[in-house]
């Protein structure tokens, strides 16, 4: 869950860790068995099919997922599949931010609490936005789970500190045992029955993670494997949000088993946030001739809540290299996240959907005093709540077009 700028105490941990992995970048790998090169497109995850592919490029299998979920929406939702119709279709993607996740959290409360908001064909969810995601997806009646999440916890709930480990051979600077915890509290089987209903009325739940072997970022079908009936979906579920959640250095990476060539191996996968801070579907894709197949022209809106601030933010950097290092850190994954905003509306304008955005207002400042500040989460809730319950004014454009 990537947040835009670290707390103070964390700072030289994490500049010092990366000292450390500089110094130790030819040191021999561990005993994990990485997919080579020459077959990390061939990699498919054990017991499941086609229930991923790459974020940066068109699926191979496009037009068999097209089909498959134009089948079920006419089957479950007759009025959105009807030759000729003009459906309206909304759509919801949800960033990284960390902490911030409870600008996303209130904003979709509020908005509930209006009347006002609308189901979403598919959502979309990297990093905390991962977390919010399957909530947001399944709709109002998970509006109380969302509070909980993004009102209650604290740092402790989510990680223990283990520096020394981290810095002296270890995966990270913290353990993920809490965050595993929590996924399991709520990731449950029942949790899995209604991402797999919905799955199969022909709406999608799509989340994000880094493929750190590979550089690129994966995107996962969570509501097939929820509805596949294999016996190990929650468990691979339950990786999956690990996985996108996984700030590298913060927390340790998660390993999903995949074959390659009938060769068993384990992939590393990390923050989603690592590639994209934000993503609907694979940009290269041009929604009019999928529409032309199957006779539909849906009017069509993305709704993007960037879990952040977009605006600069100042403040005096000491000229010592963890320092600068930090704020460095901080500023990329910011400006990074302003560029995943270009992109996205790039691909609006493309293919005819209304760009809609929001984020945290430049007025309202992080007093944070830890990763996960409890004060300072329920006051970002609550402003967000009160923006989405009277009525909150997106943008439709991305900042500074």
């Amino acid at each position: 869950m990537r947040k835009g700028s670290f707390p103070k105490n964390w700072d030289r941990l994490i500049a010092a860790l990366i000292a450390v992995v500089l110094l130790a970048s030819c040191a021999a790998s561990g005993p994990r068995l990485a997919v080579p090169s020459n077959l990390v497109s061939e990699a498919s995850v054990v017991g499941f099919s086609h229930v991923r592919f790459w974020g940066d490029q068109k699926p191979a299998n496009i037009n068999d997922i097209a089909k498959k979920k134009f089948a079920q929406t006419r089957s479950a939702r007759p009025h959105l599949a009807k030759r000729g119709s003009r459906p309206s279709i909304n759509y919801l993607a949800i960033s990284g931010g960390g902490a911030d996740g409870a600008f996303g959290a209130g904003l979709l409360v509020g908005w509930s609490d209006s009347g006002k908001r609308p189901e979403f064909e598919i959502v979309t969810g990297v990093s905390t936005g991962a977390l919010i995601a399957p909530f947001a997806f399944l709709g109002k009646h998970h509006d109380p789970t969302l509070k909980k999440i993004y009102t209650t916890y604290t740092t402790k709930d989510f990680l223990r500190k283990q520096p020394l480990r981290g810095l002296m051979g270890g995966a990270s600077l913290a353990s993920d045992v809490p965050f595993q915890r929590l996924i399991a509290q709520y990731v449950d089987e029942e949790l899995m029955a209604e991402i797999a209903q919905e799955h199969n009325k022909g709406r999608r739940l799509l989340i994000g993670t880094t493929n750190l072997d590979a550089q690129r970022p994966v995107i996962w079908d969570v509501g097939k494997i929820a509805a596949s009936g294999n016996p190990e979906s929650l468990q691979l579920m339950r990786k999956i949000f690990l996985a996108s959640a996984s700030i590298p250095a913060m927390f340790p990476p998660v390993f999903i088993n995949v074959t390659a060539d009938g060769t068993l191996y384990q992939e590393m996968h990390v923050d989603g946030g690592t590639t994209t801070q934000v993503f609907l579907i694979p940009s290269q894709l041009m929604l009019a001739s999928i529409d032309r197949k199957f006779g539909v022209r849906p009017r069509r809106r993305v709704y993007i809540i960037r879990n952040g601030r977009v605006s600069p933010e100042t403040k005096p950097v000491r000229d010592r290299t963890l320092s600068i290092a930090s704020r460095s850190i901080s500023t990329l994954i910011k400006y990074q996240g302003i560029g995943d905003l270009y992109q996205l509306n790039s691909f609006a304008r493309r293919n005819g959907i209304r760009y809609r955005l929001a984020y945290i207002p430049k007025d309202f400042k992080d007093t944070s005093k830890e990763v996960f500040d409890k004060t300072y989460m329920n006051r970002l809730f609550d402003l967000a709540y009160q923006k989405g319950l009277k009525g909150y004014r997106w943008k439709t454009e991305p900042p500074g077009y």
